[in-house]
């Protein structure tokens, strides 16, 4: 594949934005040095970049993308409300609309939405509220899982805290997934001061028995806030997420990314007596919760609510579990067949994987996993992860499965004469890093 247009328009893009990308997981840091820079179109699985070259993708908008890229009802439902406005003055109708369709669709009709434009947002909406409520200031997460907003609460927890004050980053504590003992250790060396527990329900590892319901019996016996982040997870396990799966419900929940198919949209869904404190029916002070010009632009909302159609009417679901299993299947079969199992392996719930890259020592590495993308870009297919969609046809996966074969017919090479003389350029780096 040839990249010059790419190449050419690289070294404008830095120079006008910083890291060349509006988000840093799609940075050029993140990517191979022979891979497309900027891509034009999307169809369904399918990218095409502006060489022209065309691939099959699985990092669809950073797992936003569930259905398929310009997806035909959804675009058809946003096209349509632009028609009439996006934007006015007061409430559109289709607010209320939206709202009840989306706490119906969770089983949760006696619960409060709050929408907003990401995952960030609604996230630190979701520890404010827990703040306000309890009149504490600490905050506990899940140190095992890798983000939950942009805001300082978070990001002065990171490898990349530079800007935040050392007095806010002191306000956040962390705790270890499935390690019930670990939430203990933090309550009893700050009672009484921790206003929440912001977690994902699961990633890569599913909770241990009595992890989730432990949580919830904790936080119900210290009047602490339970939040669960289901951003990623919901409407990927399941329609009504993964806590619905895992039969525990948190106080504030937060969803996005597969909500709106890739439109910009988030949700923050709660109990009245929490939601309230943002609202107008509240004794109490009152929390400046959610409050953006764009939260709820009526053509995102009518793509949201086209969005919930196709869950109901189609098994989404089932086919990104079907599909992500018979990907997994495939690429397992073809790591034993060139001998390296040992060293690339999936892993994750099946609508949602990720793959591990070892050296030839058994070590996690990020020079083997820039020749992994790279020789699967080369072969016309691009995968930061195996994230599916509903577009994710057999075809597409046969022709990954073939990719795959061919990327680790080279990767058992490197491992023997060293991978330096397999890879083009540097190898990727982590996004949170304090240098670059």
């Amino acid at each position: 594949m040839q990249f010059q247009e790419s190449n050419r328009l690289r070294p404008l893009a830095h120079a006008v934005i910083p890291g060349g990308a509006h988000t840093y997981a799609k940075g050029d840091d993140q990517f191979p040095e022979e891979a497309p820079g900027f891509i034009v179109r999307g169809a369904g699985c399918h990218v095409w970049d502006v060489d022209g070259n065309e691939f099959v993708e699985y990092g669809m908008g950073l797992r936003a993308v569930t259905l398929g890229h310009a997806f035909a009802p959804v675009v058809a439902a946003a096209a349509a409300q632009l028609e009439h406005g996006l934007n006015f003055s007061r409430p559109g109708a289709i607010e209320l609309t939206a709202a009840e369709r989306l706490r119906s669709a969770l089983g949760q009709g006696d619960r409060m939405v709050k929408f907003a434009k990401n995952g960030s947002d609604v996230t630190s909406a979701a520890v404010k509220l827990a703040r306000a409520a309890t009149g504490r200031d600490l905050v506990a997460v899940c140190g095992d899982h890798p983000f939950f907003s942009t805001d300082d609460w978070f990001i002065g927890t990171t490898g990349m805290p530079g800007g935040i004050p050392d007095a806010i980053r002191a306000l956040t504590l962390k705790y270890r997934y499935n390690d019930l003992a670990s939430v203990e250790a933090l309550i009893a060396e700050h009672p009484g001061r921790i206003a929440c527990l912001v977690q994902e329900v699961e990633t890569t590892e599913p909770p241990a028995p009595g992890f989730l319901e432990g949580l919830r019996a904790l936080c119900d016996r210290h009047g602490i806030v339970l939040i669960f982040d289901e951003i990623i997870t919901g409407f990927r396990w399941h329609v009504r997420g993964a806590s619905h799966v895992h039969g525990v419900l948190a106080d504030l929940t937060t969803y996005g990314k597969a909500l709106g198919n890739g439109f910009a949209v988030a949700a923050l869904v709660g109990t009245p007596e929490l939601m309230e404190l943002g609202g107008l029916r509240t004794d109490r002070e009152r929390v400046f919760l959610l409050s953006t010009t764009y939260g709820a632009d009526t053509h995102t909302l009518a793509a949201t609510m086209a969005v919930l159609d196709v869950y109901e009417q189609e098994p989404v679901i089932e086919h990104l579990h079907r599909q992500g299993a018979r990907l997994a299947a495939g690429v397992r079969a073809a790591a034993r067949a060139h001998g390296v199992s040992e060293f690339v392996d999936i892993a994750g719930r099946d609508s949602n994987l990720i793959y591990m890259t070892k050296d030839a020592d058994g070590e996690r590495s990020q020079a083997f996993r820039t020749l992994f993308l790279q020789e699967l870009i080369r072969r016309g297919v691009i995968a930061p992860s195996f994230v599916m969609s509903y577009s994710h046809t057999d075809a597409d996966i046969d022709r990954t499965i073939e990719a795959v074969d061919g990327a680790l017919a080279v990767y058992a090479k490197a491992l023997s004469d060293g991978v330096e003389g397999y890879l083009v350029g540097r190898p990727v780096k982590p996004v949170f890093r304090p240098y670059v």
